[in-house]
Parts: C-alpha cells; sequence; structure tokens
C-alpha cells in the first residue's frame, strides 16, 4: 500500500459515524508508577471518545484514577501507555512544547486545589490566560473586568490568593478556566468547596457554556452536578467500568 493511502486509511479510522473525528480519543492509556521490582496501576486500557460539543462526567470511588484521566487528557500528565488524539494531532507523540500550546490555545482547567498563581492578584490570575492567547491590552482589560463582575469579584480583584477563603479561590479558579471561552473545559470536583447556592450557579454556568459549544468534561462525586451532562463514565481501580 502506497504511503498515501495509508494516510488515508489513517484518515477514515479515525472517523466517526458521522464523519467528524472526535475532539479527544484515547486507545489503551495506561497509567503506573514503578514500586519496588513491580508496579502500581492507576489506570489500564482506557478507551474513550469524546465528540465536540458534549458534556462528559466521569465518576467512581476516590482513588479510581478520575485525577489522573483527566490531567493526561489537560496533557498536565502522560500515559505510561497508549495512544492519545486531540484536535485529530497524536499528543502522545508530541514534545513538551507542542503540548503547552496545545493547552494554552485550547484548553481551560478548573482544579480541585486552585492552582492559583500566589504572588498573582486576582486581576492578574486572570488575566494570565488570555496573555496566553496574546489577547490585546484594551481587549484583555475589558474581559477581565467583565469577568470580575460576572462572578462578583470587583472588590477583590487586588487581593492575593492567600487573603481568600477556600469559596473565593475556587470561584477565582472558575472564572479564570473560563475567561477565554476555550474549546475544551476540564473540570475536577468544580464545586467541592463552594457552598450549594454558588455550586449551582456554576453548574449552570457550565451548562451555558456548553450550549454555546464548549465541551466539557467533569469529575464530580455529585449526582446532581453529574446530571448537567449528557453522559456518564464510570471508572473504579483504574478501568472503565460502564459508559452511560
Amino acid at each position: 500500500m502506497s504511503e498515501q493511502n495509508l494516510k488515508e486509511q489513517g484518515s477514515r479510522e479515525r472517523q466517526t459515524e458521522n464523519g467528524v473525528a472526535p475532539m479527544i480519543k484515547t486507545k489503551d492509556i495506561t497509567k503506573w508508577y514503578p514500586s519496588g521490582s513491580g508496579k502500581v496501576f492507576v489506570l489500564r486500557n482506557i478507551d474513550l471518545e469524546v465528540n465536540e460539543g458534549e458534556f462528559i462526567t466521569i465518576m467512581g470511588p476516590s482513588g479510581a484514577g478520575k485525577t489522573t484521566l483527566l490531567n493526561i487528557v489537560g496533557m498536565l500528565d502522560e500515559a505510561s501507555e497508549g495512544e492519545y488524539r486531540f484536535l485529530d494531532q497524536d499528543v502522545h507523540s508530541l514534545n513538551e512544547r507542542k503540548r503547552a500550546e496545545l493547552y494554552k490555545q485550547h484548553i481551560g482547567f478548573i482544579f480541585q486545589s486552585y492552582h492559583l498563581i500566589d504572588d498573582l492578584t486576582v486581576y492578574e490570575n486572570l488575566e494570565t490566560p488570555l496573555l496566553y492567547k496574546k489577547v490585546k491590552g484594551t481587549e484583555r482589560k475589558s474581559m477581565v473586568c467583565d469577568t470580575l463582575d460576572r462572578f462578583q469579584m470587583v472588590g477583590k480583584k487586588n487581593l492575593f490568593p492567600s487573603q481568600l477563603s477556600g469559596g473565593q479561590q475556587q470561584l477565582v479558579g472558575v472564572a479564570r478556566a473560563v475567561i477565554a471561552t476555550p474549546r475544551l473545559l476540564l473540570a475536577d470536583e468544580p464545586t467541592g468547596n463552594l457552598h450549594s447556592s454558588q455550586g449551582e450557579e456554576i453548574m449552570q454556568l457550565l451548562s451555558k457554556l456548553n450550549k454555546e459549544g464548549t465541551t466539557i468534561v467533569q469529575v464530580t462525586h455529585s449526582e446532581r452536578n453529574a446530571s448537567y451532562g449528557n453522559r456518564i463514565i464510570y471508572l473504579k481501580d483504574g478501568w472503565i467500568l460502564d459508559k452511560l
């Protein structure tokens, strides 16, 4: 078979039934760590497809591998074995710089532990993803101010993360993740540190973003949060048990 035919065959294999390649596709993704003379497995043979525009929930008990899978999809971690394609690019074959560029251009991440930059103010933390995307100064200022107003944080814009409560830091983390309208939004327990009314507002915001076209993959223990999505993937001991 010629090289051109091989390329065409590979392209056909990457198409879904509706003729569009999935945004996310993993094949036999396995993650392990060395332990003595053996290995400790965190993920095992994960096959997953997520189409653009979906809202996916990953659920399972603590230690199931949920956050590890999310970090691999978000290019913050690498699989020990297997293949991962994002926007039809072989992530597993890219160097660190190219993976970082893909992340900055297309992905927003709501971290369970906030991951705010300690020596930047709330305003500067929100501005950071816009700097990565090279948004011009006047537009950047407008977007940050709109986001501060949307999340009712105008009065806290000059505070540092250490001056905020856990719930306030979580809100800043959510705001930072969505400010640049990422193509893919990854959320690790996005409402875990918020009181119920704040949590409901955040989930409604994520639902609105999804309806506007943002693809969302969330990790949660909350059945209520899961109800906002259109598909649930259950993990246990690193294996996919079920896909609903």
